[in-house]
């Protein structure tokens, strides 16, 4: 081969090329990236409309479907979930996920909701966001006992002001920071004593509070900026607010109404900090940072800011990405190396020191090469590419021990060193460049598959891809020079015959094994088949699981009282909850697992701290608690401990304690979807349902995502007597408000912060339904307080306490978590059936549809299945070109699913599951079955054409010095992956398992089977042969 011969005759430009691209390699490694997975798309959008005081009906009629029918005009999208509650509505909006460029989808997205701005309410302003995707994968708590919101407020702006400036800091937010306001507290008989009204108080203070340009003056031959003064900027400025009252009385605002700085209560979001109020300042990193690096230079800002700062504050660490990041890439190193080092020993135990020297040098020099260009194409570290490495790493020393085992055989037969390896690497280019491609283009669908999975494991392909091209490359240039240099052939010169090796006598029962299946094919036949179908009624009682939840050491909590919760009773119920925490879960000195800190997010979710997350809306009757605990072997006993109390302590709460899941999976493993139009039917299917899963044994938490009816209070006004009493619809209106919530009159300015001004009635703070028809309601025109009661009445009512729908349609879903130790596959298996029977009897216009764990599976496989059909395509292309050869490449194809029988009996033997790595495992073992069976065919050829063997010989000479090879192959790659197996975690385990034992038979597939086969594809008769030798 040209390659081989200008690299062989010009050895010290290739040893230095090599020598360039290692140390640029290792250089390179240290600077790369590194993260826990891939990043993927997040492909959502959120639009979020307030309309105060709306019913969710009428949110739903006059907000949420008008958004609903423009954006389902947008072609690129998937599917529009929709929330709609008293004074908000929420729509999602779901790309496909085949969509790459999102920016100009979700800029039409906006033109859409602009265009149709005048078909909404006066007021509603749709705010679109879509940045889901940004993760804050660092956050850090302060707390500061003895010190207000607003100073801890301060503190965390000048925090955050110090963080964004680190290098790999994209945003930085606070969450928990209560908002400010100035309230400005009057009564109704004290205005009226003095002839005023809200109206004239509200109008007074707005034409004094102004910000205004004065335009600018000439005064010789310059002009002067003019700039008039009157806006608020100390509250004595509105304390000595004059106000003109009837007949001249003069008075100032601090005598008439009471002025006092405060928050907006009640508060909309709470943090607490290992059961201390506080704040979060959340950090993401930027677009191709180093999260790791990121984590040193904040660690060293908390240490200066500690410093700085009184005795009080406290600055401590609540979410860690960068840490577990730093844990997960160094153990795949770890395992990386001990793959390195189990295959290196193989090499040298069954080659020899020089041989197997020669041959493993191949591990490191590809290894870095692939580090060396995945680097370019923005590939980290993180667990898919260097899993990607560990799985290719025994397959690409297979090229190396065939070229080398070629060499040696052909200098044995008394070649010239050069003339060896130049005929060798002339006669297996081909071969060993299609078995590569080939291996290769079985994780082509990974790539293609348009799907999140897809992207999270696409680089499984590219990774593969480099490494075994990579090592077919160096197979025809380095491999060939080093054998040239360091393989010594011994020649002997008495004619006494080489004493056997222990893999020459194996080789030789390995033979007659062969010869006697070759005589007898049917026996082989028949027994694989029979084992091929006991394996598929096996493969029928493996339990399934789409993807295993995170082994990470955190704990979340999911915490929803009854909607129409006031968040006071929220933040009580997880004060309890904290308690709890403290005094039975937390490391102590006499606990040496269990929980370690903690932080509270009330009123609102959590920031995105994981890809897996969605936070929620804010809602003050939910909660998020995240837990980072002292390993993850404690996480189930945290769960259930946690778990029992709340369901012990507050039935009306709806828990759920889980871990993370891995990769964006789905929030609930078992959910069923029910569409239809009337809220009553829905509500009753759901039941119906809900009981259906309750009889499953291994469900828990059942329950549906409307929740229960929420109480309205309406107060209706009696038009005649409101009239009699001199009081209009209006001033009922805006005592209301008044009184409730306080009426906006301008802004306080101190310094950069502008703090609203609010105006209400002192019985605001008296927010209590039993005096509401008590209240005085303030008549603008005659200046007479009458009772509310006497001109309207006060009503509780029931109604949907939120709306929700899929695709225009109102939708139901009844969601369960799974109990540990069965699995959402095993409950959907039951359900579906039943479930299936039950709505044919269904009112017409009513569905189900299968959600969670489900639908995400069948998503991700689909989506992989889809592209098979191009794999197997491209493979098929590969080897017919290779053998021009239909019926040889029917051999190799018959023998693939063949090793679903290793795969079955070692799922089954480790107790483990099938799911989504397994199903990667079994198409990565595809690949190495091709490999094998194509080397095994191409030496069948080799025999036939080169040595002139008859097809009965030929067929047993080449598999026994295909014997060697492939037993090699499968040690080194069943070994290598030994690591992953046990050190990988949950995530990976089943990918190992599933090839180490699949590729265990797999090779008595190809030193056996695909001998038979070809015998009986070219009808070569054994009845009167004799074995040679």
């Amino acid at each position: 081969m040209k390659l081989t011969s200008i690299a062989i005759n010009n050895n010290r430009v290739t040893f230095s090329l090599i020598i360039v691209v290692l140390l640029m390699g290792i250089l390179i490694f240290t600077q790369m990236p590194r993260d826990d997975m891939p990043p993927f798309l997040i492909r959502y959008a959120s639009i979020v409309s307030i309309f105060p005081g709306a019913s969710p009906e009428r949110v739903e009629m006059l907000v949420t479907d008008k958004i609903e029918k423009v954006v389902q005009e947008i072609p690129e999208v998937d599917f529009i979930e929709s929330e709609s509650r008293t004074g908000v509505s929420i729509v999602v909006v779901a790309l496909k996920e085949s969509v790459t460029e999102l920016r100009p989808i979700f800029d039409n997205l906006r033109r859409k909701v602009e265009g149709i701005q005048y078909q909404l309410p006066t007021g509603v302003v749709p705010d679109i966001n879509d940045e889901l995707g940004d993760v804050f994968g660092i956050i850090v708590g302060l707390t500061g006992e003895g010190f207000s919101y607003a100073e801890l407020k301060d503190v965390a702006d000048e925090i955050r002001d110090g963080l964004i400036k680190i290098p790999d800091a994209a945003k930085v937010e606070i969450a928990g920071a209560q908002e400010e306001r100035i309230f400005i507290e009057f009564d109704n008989a004290t205005l009226a004593k003095l002839g005023l009204t809200q109206q004239m108080l509200m109008g007074i203070l707005s034409s004094t509070n102004i910000v205004f340009p004065g335009g600018d003056i000439k005064i010789g031959n310059e002009r002067i900026i003019l700039e008039p003064t009157g806006s608020f900027e100390d509250l004595d400025d509105l304390r000595n607010v004059i106000v003109s009252a009837e007949g001249g009385q003069m008075a100032y605002l601090g005598d008439i109404t009471t002025i006092r700085r405060g928050y907006v209560d009640p508060q909309r979001a709470i943090v607490r900090i290992n059961g201390e109020p506080g704040m979060a300042l959340a950090i993401s990193l930027k677009k191709g940072g180093n999260i790791v690096q990121l984590g040193e230079e904040i660690d060293q800002a908390i240490e200066y800011f500690q410093q700085v700062y009184p005795i009080g504050i406290d600055i401590v660490r609540i979410a860690s990405q960068d840490i577990v990041v730093q844990e997960s890439v160094m153990d795949f190193i770890g395992n990386l190396l001990q793959t390195v080092v189990v295959v290196l020993v193989v090499m040298l135990l069954f080659l020899g020191i020089r041989t197997g020297l020669v041959v493993a040098s191949l591990i490191p020099t590809v290894i870095i090469m692939t580090l060396f260009i995945i680097s370019n194409l923005d590939i980290g570290l993180n667990q898919v590419s260097l899993a990607s490495l560990i799985i290719a790493l025994g397959m690409l020393v297979d090229n190396a021990i065939v070229m080398s085992e070629s060499i040696m055989i052909k200098m044995n037969r008394g070649e010239k060193p050069f003339v060896a390896a130049m005929s060798s690497t002339k006669e297996l280019s081909l071969p060993l460049l299609s078995a590569s491609l080939t291996t290769s283009a079985a994780f082509l669908a990974f790539f293609l598959a348009e799907s999140v999975m897809g992207e999270i494991m696409g680089q499984l392909f590219v990774v593969v891809t480099i490494a075994l091209l990579s090592s077919w490359l160096l197979a025809m240039t380095m491999i060939p020079m080093l054998c040239i240099y360091f393989i010594k052939v011994k020649r002997t010169r008495t004619s006494r015959p080489r004493k056997q090796s222990y893999f020459d006598r194996f080789n030789v029962h390995y033979g007659n094994l062969l010869f006697g299946s070759l005589r007898r094919p049917y026996i082989l036949i028949i027994s694989i088949a029979v084992i091929f179908f006991l394996a598929m009624a096996g493969f029928g009682r493996l339990p399934f699981v789409f993807l295993p939840d995170s082994e990470r050491a955190i704990v979340s909590a999911n915490i929803e009282l009854p909607l129409g919760t006031d968040i006071k009773r929220t933040e009580q119920v997880i004060t309890e909850i904290e308690e709890f925490i403290k005094d039975s879960l937390l490391v102590t000195e006499n606990r040496d697992e269990g929980v370690v800190s903690w932080s509270s997010y009330i009123g609102e979710g959590a920031p995105k701290y994981d890809l897996g997350y969605m936070p929620p809306e804010a809602s003050p009757n939910s909660a998020h608690i995240l837990m980072n605990t002292s390993s993850g072997r404690i996480n189930q006993f945290v769960i259930d401990q946690l778990y029992t109390f709340c369901f012990e302590n507050y039935p009306e709460m709806l828990a759920t304690v889980s871990r993370l899941g891995n990769s964006g999976g789905s929030a609930v493993p078992i959910a069923i979807r029910i569409s239809g139009k009337d809220p009553k039917v829905l509500y009753q299917l759901a039941l119906e349902v809900k009981q259906k899963l309750k009889g499953i044994p291994g469900t828990k938490n059942v329950d549906d995502d409307w929740g229960m009816r929420n109480k309205k209070l309406i107060v209706e006004i009696d038009q005649t007597k409101a009239k009699l009493a001199g009081v209009s619809s209006q001033d009922i209106a805006i005592s209301l408000q008044t009184v409730l919530a306080g009426s906006y009159i301008g802004q306080f300015r101190e310094g950069d912060k502008v703090i609203p001004i609010i105006m209400r009635n002192r019985q605001s703070e008296a927010q209590d339904i039993d005096k509401l028809e008590s209240l005085n309601i303030y008549a603008q025109y005659s200046g007479m307080n009458v009772p509310l009661k006497q001109v309207a009445d006060a009503r509780i009512i029931w109604e949907a306490s939120k709306i929700l729908r899929r695709d225009l349609y109102r939708t139901i879903t009844v969601s369960s978590e799974v109990v540990d130790g069965h699995t959402a596959n095993e409950i959907m298996l039951q359900l579906l059936p039943d479930l299936e029977q039950s709505a044919n009897s269904w009112p017409l216009g009513y569905r189900y549809f299968p959600g969670g764990e489900a639908e995400e599976s069948a998503k991700a496989m689909n989506a992989v299945a889809e592209k098979l059909p191009i794999s197997v395509f491209i493979i098929l292309l590969l080897l017919i070109g290779q053998f021009n050869s239909i019926r040889k490449s029917g051999i190799v194809l018959l023998t693939i699913p063949l090793g679903l029988i290793g795969v079955v009996a070692g799922l089954l033997i480790a107790r483990s599951y099938f799911g989504f790595m397994a199903f990667m495992g079994l198409i990565s073992l595809a690949g190495i079955i091709i490999n094998n069976a194509i080397v095994m065919l191409d030496r069948i050829k080799i025999e036939q054409e080169e040595f002139k063997r008859p097809p009965q010989e030929a067929i047993i000479v080449a598999a026994q010095q295909r014997f060697r090879p492939i037993l090699l192959t499968t040690a080194t790659t069943s070994l290598g992956l030994i690591p992953l197996w046990i050190g990988g975690g949950i995530m990976w385990r089943p990918m190992a398992i599933t090839i180490i034992f699949g590729l265990l038979f797999a090779t008595i597939i190809t030193l056996l089977f695909v001998p038979v086969l070809y015998k009986s594809f070219f009808r070569i008769s054994y009845k009167h042969f004799k074995k040679p030798g």
